[in-house]
């Protein structure tokens, strides 16, 4: 489990100073002069909430996502947030959610006395499935929250039969794969996020369409359901001063609308590009005994948000520590289940205290660096060091 060495026996450095988990500086350096100058538009113009580049942005958004309304918010929790309060749901009513996900998809349920009913995941893909998803159903159901993870589909076509037989909203969380298609069996292809009823996004810096601080967006083709999205956003008003329901306030600032102008327009590069490297720790770490590479969803695209490995036979915390050491970062993503967590202690309907793939993938799982601005022998340092822990 030695770092790599060079052929004089000394231990090789990184060929890069500074490895990244996700490289914002090298991104932004490549596009330096346009997002100067579109934020010091924005500045120059004083149009700082709701201004010409937040309209720029959801016309854009709309037209990359092939949706009918997008509606950009503050950040991704407060999308789940508004999609859960446009679509009317009453305290008690349950919301199925899978328990191998980030807090914020159940967060915003139990913040508003729904209840999270946690079900467990596909080992392969680390995505929700109907198969798991339709012995949770009970007659409080009213939605499911499939959860895109690491940047590629559920399978949806069967989640969204489950849904129509059993009169039930699907809002996707589609905070990780934005950028990703899936294909259904008559062929069609759709972005995630417009897959549901409403799909919900997050703009955090990290993400494969980031800004330079939060930012969200809501999308959905039911006008009704865009009118009430923006209702809720919006104080709870469609009139100024005149408030309907009890909203929030959620605005996607203009500075960031400006900055997500320039990256929007070159998603579908960083998705190319971090697929390549996908592709690169694929080939390298494939032949590995007692390490899985990610599966692929046959009918989706992937846009890995992350890379993610498991290890088994309990070495993924060693494996963590010898990367460190290597000056190679990584995270867990997710060291615990959801039912584990203080926070949902009493609030999840069907209180899961142990689901076996959830249980065993927050022991196994180790996400390597991910982003689009590798080159060729930052991935080869990686990949050497990961089999040279094997070796």
């Amino acid at each position: 489990m030695a770092t790599p060495t060079a052929a004089d026996g000394r231990a090789q450095l990184p060929p890069v100073s500074n490895i990244q988990m996700v490289d914002l500086k090298a991104q932004y350096r490549a596009m330096q002069e346009e997002v100067d100058a579109a934020v010091l538009d924005v500045i120059r113009s004083g149009a700082f909430i709701n201004g010409p580049a937040v309209k720029q942005f959801q016309a854009g958004l709309e037209a990359y996502l092939r949706c009918d309304h997008v509606i950009p918010c503050a950040n991704g929790t407060d999308a789940l947030q508004i999609a859960m309060m446009a679509l009317g749901l009453e305290p008690g009513d349950e919301v199925i959610v899978p328990a191998f996900t980030y807090v914020a998809t159940a967060e915003v349920i139990a913040l508003l006395r729904l209840s999270p009913v946690m079900v467990d995941v596909d080992p392969r893909t680390f995505n929700i499935t109907a198969e798991l998803i339709e012995p949770a159903i009970t007659e409080r159901t009213k939605a499911i929250v499939p959860v895109h993870l690491f940047g590629q589909s559920c399978d949806m076509e069967p989640i969204r039969a489950l849904a129509r037989k059993h009169n039930l909203f699907v809002v996707e969380d589609n905070a990780q794969a934005i950028g990703a298609e899936y294909t259904f069996s008559d062929g069609s292809k759709h972005r995630t996020g417009t897959l549901g009823d409403i799909g919900c996004t997050s703009f955090y810096p990290s993400k494969n369409l980031g800004a330079y601080g939060d930012g969200g967006a809501i999308n959905t083709d039911s006008d009704e359901l865009a009118a009430k999205l923006r209702m809720v956003a919006n104080h709870g008003q469609n009139r100024r001063y005149y408030h309907d329901v009890v909203g929030c306030n959620s605005r996607l600032d203009s500075i960031q609308a400006a900055v997500l102008n320039c990256k929007l327009k070159r998603l579908d590069d960083y998705g190319a590009r971090r697929n390549a490297a996908a592709d690169h720790y694929d080939q390298a770490l494939a032949d590995i005994e007692g390490l899985l590479t990610p599966a692929r969803q046959p009918n989706s695209t992937h846009v890995f948000h992350q890379y993610t490995l498991r290890v088994d036979g309990g070495r993924r915390d060693a494996l963590q520590e010898h990367l460190k050491t290597a000056g190679i970062p990584s995270m867990i993503y997710y060291p615990v289940p959801l039912y584990d967590q203080n926070a949902f202690r009493g609030t999840a309907a069907n209180e899961v205290n142990f689901l076996p793939t959830t249980d065993m993938l927050c022991k196994e799982v180790i996400s390597l660096p991910m982003h689009s601005e590798f080159d060729e022998p930052t991935l080869e340092f990686i990949t050497d060091t990961v089999r040279a822990f094997f070796a």
